[in-house]
């Protein structure tokens, strides 16, 4: 299973059951990462053993939610990115758009330089309604608070990720994010990367 705690996320859970309900089909999700990470140090400030990387860890999250809630393919992907960072070696801002096979289009705009606040916001933009998701919370398009605490049986997504890891092992399934299933998301990936080559 792979680590893409957005598919358990309850603010991105409840607009999974209303696609799935046929309520919400999403017409654009419109998505910003924002770090300021200019050195090669963690979220708690620790040096890393790895460089992270826009596009293969940030975007990756983005890509594999996209598809998962149209519940239709990538077939078309762009990408661009900015000035190498150089001690890095890695891209600080980068852009990406996406098309799923079903019509519905998404943006991604990815950066380390963003001197405020951090982390990755969703907006949904469908045929019945907007939803914009921080998080494990979830917000009209008007910026009133949804109530997803009945989504599941916890507020925290990553919470809820390990819940299905160990559910799958113990009732013998393929859980969701299996590798299998989140595999297109890395091949899409492989594709932007070749672009931006």
């Amino acid at each position: 299973m792979c680590g893409h705690t957005r598919r358990f996320n309850p603010s991105h859970q409840y607009v999974n059951k209303k696609i799935k309900a046929g309520e919400f089909n999403i017409q654009q999700m419109d998505v910003q990462t924002y770090f300021f990470r200019r050195s090669n140090m963690n979220a708690l400030g620790q040096p890393r053993s790895w460089t992270d990387h826009l596009l293969w860890h940030h975007a990756a999250h983005t890509v594999d939610l996209f598809a998962y809630q149209c519940g239709s393919p990538i077939v078309q992907a762009n990408a661009i990115q900015g000035p190498i960072h150089p001690t890095l070696g890695i891209a600080m801002d980068m852009s990406i758009q996406l098309k799923a096979a079903n019509g519905a289009i998404c943006t991604l705009s990815l950066s380390f330089n963003n001197d405020g606040p951090l982390g990755t916001f969703f907006r949904y933009i469908g045929d019945t309604a907007t939803y914009i998701a921080r998080y494990d919370d979830l917000f009209n398009g008007k910026d009133e608070k949804i109530d997803v605490s009945q989504v599941d049986v916890s507020m925290n997504g990553i919470e809820l990720q390990d819940r299905e890891f160990f559910a799958a092992i113990k009732e013998g399934r393929e859980p969701n994010a299996s590798v299998a299933k989140v595999l297109p998301c890395y091949q899409v990936l492989h594709q932007l990367e070749q672009q931006l080559g």
